[in-house]
C-alpha cells in the first residue's frame, strides 16, 4: 500500500476569487466571491531519501502554492461555456478584472481543473514517484467537493499486488 500525506491550502491564504454558476437560475448565477481553499491527498509507494511523500516546501509544494496564486488570487473565474465570456473578457481588457477561463466554475470542475494541473507539478517535482490522490475544493467551511481521478484506486491495487509478487519471490 502506499504512504499518504496531505496539505491543507485552506481559505486564509488569500485565494480570494470572484466567479458565477451561469446556468444555475438561482442567485449563484450572480457574480460572487470566495476565498477559496483546497486539501491535497498526495501518494507514493516509495519515499523521498527524507522519508517523505511529498516536500512541502520549496523543492515540492512551492510550485503548487505559486499556481495556485496565479490561478486564483484577485482573479475573476469564467466558465468556459459562459454565455457572457464576451463581457468578462471586455473587462479584462479594459484592465478592470484579471480573468481566468476555467473548464466551469463548481467546485466539482474545479476540484478536477486543479488536480490536473497540479498532478503535472508533481510528476516533474518527484519524476513520476508521487501521485495526486485527490484534490477537495472548499468554498467555504460547509460547501466542499472532491475530485479523485478514476484510476486512484486502481493505481493502489496494482501498487499492492506488485508488492505481494515481489514479496513471494524474494
Amino acid at each position: 500500500m502506499p504512504h499518504y500525506s496531505t496539505k491543507t491550502y485552506a481559505s486564509d491564504r488569500g485565494l480570494a476569487c470572484a466567479y458565477r454558476q451561469w446556468n444555475a437560475g438561482t442567485h449563484c448565477s450572480l457574480l460572487h466571491g470566495y476565498a477559496l481553499g483546497f486539501r491535497f491527498v498526495f501518494a507514493a509507494e516509495r519515499l523521498d531519501h527524507r522519508g517523505w511523500v511529498l516536500d512541502f516546501g520549496e523543492a515540492g509544494f512551492g510550485e503548487i502554492r505559486r499556481w495556485l496564486h496565479a490561478a486564483f488570487d484577485h482573479k475573476t473565474l469564467v466558465a468556459a461555456d459562459d454565455p457572457d465570456r464576451r463581457a468578462f473578457e471586455d473587462l479584462a481588457a479594459a484592465s478592470v478584472a484579471e480573468v481566468r477561463i476555467v473548464p466551469g466554475t463548481s467546485c466539482e470542475v474545479l476540484a478536477e481543473w486543479v488536480h490536473e494541473q497540479v498532478q503535472d507539478i508533481v510528476n516533474r517535482a518527484t519524476q513520476g514517484r508521487c501521485w495526486v490522490r485527490s484534490v477537495e475544493c472548499f468554498e467555504h467551511g460547509a460547501n466542499s467537493a472532491i475530485f479523485e481521478p478514476p484510476d486512484a484506486g486502481r493505481r493502489e491495487l496494482v501498487s499492492e499486488v506488485l508488492r505481494d509478487v515481489i514479496r513471494l519471490t524474494t
